[in-house]
């Protein structure tokens, strides 16, 4: 399975960008798919995640109120939407998944996740 992570940027302090993950040859169906960030010299921290059988969502608190994630069942696609970006979330954006339902502690670890995008740069600057 092939994850293709896209969207990132460069955008202003208080501006908004979409960023898409594709699966190739398969859907989605009964996975489990997560956005994860990473900055030089950290560790891969979690961002958000949907479980595609029932849409069950989690954010990080960092997320909460100012990101959105969703899914397109018809194009095997799943959508975060950042509104309000800060230039704390400058990153290399990852999108992750696992062919299953996570249970909630999971979610939030990247070694729950089999699969992984080659990463979209985010930078929010002015």
């Amino acid at each position: 399975v092939q994850l293709q992570a896209s969207g990132g940027g460069l955008v202003q302090p208080g501006g908004s960008l979409k960023l898409s993950c594709a699966a190739s040859g398969r859907t989605f169906s009964g996975w489990t798919v997560g956005w994860f960030r990473q900055t030089p010299g950290k560790e891969r921290e979690f961002v958000s995640a949907i479980r595609w059988a029932d849409r069950n969502t989690r954010y990080a608190d960092s997320a909460k109120g100012r990101f959105t994630i969703s899914r397109d069942n018809a194009k095997s696609t799943v959508y975060l939407q950042m509104n309000s970006l800060k230039p704390e979330d400058t990153a290399v954006y990852y999108c992750a998944a696992a062919p299953k339902s996570l249970i909630f502690s999971a979610t939030f670890t990247p070694s729950s996740y089999d699969y992984w995008g080659q990463g979209t740069q985010v930078t929010v600057s002015s």
